[in-house]
């Protein structure tokens, strides 16, 4: 039996339906948020989860607390699974970035690995973070299935870090809508995508919700 890793982003928030850059800012889920987080719950409660790891702020445990609730189990926070810090972008919109900072704006975009928000946090800072806390996964739950609740950017850096896909382009790479769900299995010849932006868990109504 192999391991597989579930990795939820979370549900609507004003931030996530508006755009721009929401890093270290908290803001709970949106009331349709919080309908994403039921019916993941719904669907997924009865699962055989070995773990559940979810980033500590607000809107990641809010989604991920109607499934523990429903299947009576704790969730384990793990600071490693925070959203990317971006330093003085935070709560701004990309057009405020590029008029602003105009050349660290040109660095990020043409290689967000190596270059950070002003202020913020370099891709590959986050998927160190990332890895660690898969590694400790690893040697907990040898096998089994594995829910990781965490953001947008965050999860599409991990994705890329796994697949060696460049880390200069995981905005371009990876789409994450909110309440989607990807899962990669580890098997011997390495980790291998197996979903990714899955909301067939949400009523039809949410699926169709833009926002980004």
């Amino acid at each position: 039996m192999t391991l597989s890793l579930y990795l939820l982003r979370h549900g609507e928030t004003t931030a996530s339906a508006a755009g721009g850059f929401c890093g270290s800012s908290d803001p709970d889920l949106t009331a349709e948020g919080h309908q994403m987080a039921e019916d993941f719950g719904l669907a997924y409660h009865k699962h055989p989860w070995q773990g559940i790891y979810v980033s500590p702020m607000l809107r990641a445990r809010m989604t991920a607390q109607p499934l523990c609730t429903l299947a009576g189990r704790e969730m384990t926070l793990c600071h490693e699974l925070r959203e990317v810090d971006f330093g003085a972008w935070e709560g701004q919109s990309n057009d405020w970035a590029r008029r602003e900072h105009p050349l660290d704006y040109l660095r990020w975009t043409a290689d967000a690995g190596w270059n950070a928000p002003t202020g913020g946090e370099r891709g590959i800072d986050v998927a160190r973070r990332t890895l660690a806390m898969l590694e400790e996964i690893q040697r907990k739950h040898a096998s089994g299935d594995v829910l990781v609740v965490s953001h947008k950017a965050t999860l599409r850096i991990l994705i890329c870090a796994l697949l060696g896909i460049d880390l200069g382009g995981y905005r371009d790479r990876i789409g994450i809508s909110v309440a989607s769900l990807a899962v990669i299995e580890f098997l011997d010849h390495g980790p291998r995508l197996e979903r990714l932006g899955d909301r067939s868990h949400l009523r039809e109504s949410l699926r169709s919700r833009p926002g980004t």
